[in-house]
C-alpha cells in the first residue's frame, strides 16, 4: 500500500498559476516563475494574463494582443513556462476564484495546483471575491521580499500556513501535501523590478535600462510597436 501511494504521488503533476496584467511581463515575473518552479518542483507554470483586472478598472492597460505577445516571446525558450488565454478569451471581468475553479475542473484530482501571488496582494486577500473558497482550490504561494514581516491573520483560521523562507528545494518539496491546499511563504526572489519602471524606461527611450528590465525579445517588441510612449506615470 505504501509503495502504491508513493507511485501515485510521483504521478501527480504540479501546476502553478500566476495571474496579473503583465503590462509588460518583466524580469521580476520571470525570476519568480523560475524560482518557484525550482523550489516546488513545478511541472507546468502558467502565466494567466487578465483581460481586465478587477482592481485596475480605473487604469489604462495595453491591449490583450500586445500583452500576450510579450509573454509568448518571454517564455518561448522555456518549455515548462506557458501562457494561458483563459481570462483573455473570457468575460470582461474575471475573478481569480473562477479561474482557479476552471483549472481545477480541467485537472480533476490528478494534480496539485498552486496560485502564485505577491505580498501586496496577500494583504488585500479579504476583499477578493470568495477568498476563502479560493484557498480550497489551490495551494497559495506568497512571494515576499527578504525581511518582510508576514501577517498570517489575513488567512482563514482553518488554513495551514507554512513558512519556507530560507529552505532548500528538497525541504520545500517535501512540505507539499497531495490534495491538501496550504499557504506557503517564500522570499526566494531577490530581484525587485516593477512594470512601472519598464514603462518609464520605454517612455524615456532609455534602451539600456529597458534591456536590463525585460528580455531582449520583449524590449525589441516594445520598441517596434512604440508601446508606453504616452504613459504619464510619475
Amino acid at each position: 500500500m505504501i509503495a502504491k501511494d508513493a507511485a501515485e504521488m510521483d504521478q501527480r503533476k504540479r501546476i502553478a498559476i500566476y495571474g496579473g496584467t503583465f503590462d509588460p511581463v518583466h524580469s521580476g515575473h520571470l525570476t519568480i516563475a523560475r524560482r518557484v518552479s525550482q523550489l516546488f518542483a513545478i511541472d507546468e507554470f502558467l502565466f494567466v494574463p487578465a483581460r481586465v483586472a478587477p482592481h485596475k478598472l480605473d487604469k489604462e492597460v495595453s491591449s490583450s494582443l500586445h500583452r500576450y505577445a510579450m509573454l509568448a516571446l518571454a517564455t518561448q525558450k522555456e518549455p515548462h513556462l506557458r501562457v494561458s488565454t483563459f481570462e483573455l478569451d473570457g468575460a470582461e471581468r474575471q475573478y481569480t476564484v473562477d479561474t482557479l475553479f476552471h483549472f481545477r475542473s480541467q485537472l480533476g484530482q490528478s494534480a496539485d495546483m498552486f496560485f502564485v501571488m505577491g505580498a501586496d496582494s496577500w494583504l488585500e486577500i479579504k476583499i477578493w471575491r470568495e477568498w476563502q473558497r479560493l484557498m480550497t482550490l489551490a495551494n497559495l504561494i506568497v512571494v515576499t521580499r527578504p525581511g518582510y514581516e508576514f501577517d498570517d491573520t489575513h488567512g482563514p483560521e482553518t488554513a495551514k500556513t507554512t513558512d519556507v523562507r530560507g529552505l532548500t528545494h528538497e525541504s520545500v518539496e517535501a512540505k507539499v501535501e497531495a490534495g491538501k491546499p496550504n499557504i506557503f511563504i517564500t522570499d526566494a526572489v531577490m530581484l525587485d523590478v516593477s512594470a512601472t519602471a519598464v514603462r518609464q524606461a520605454a517612455r524615456d527611450d532609455r534602451g539600456d535600462s529597458l534591456e536590463k528590465l525585460v528580455p531582449l525579445e520583449v524590449a525589441d517588441y516594445i520598441r517596434k510597436y512604440r508601446l508606453y510612449r504616452n504613459t504619464n506615470e510619475a
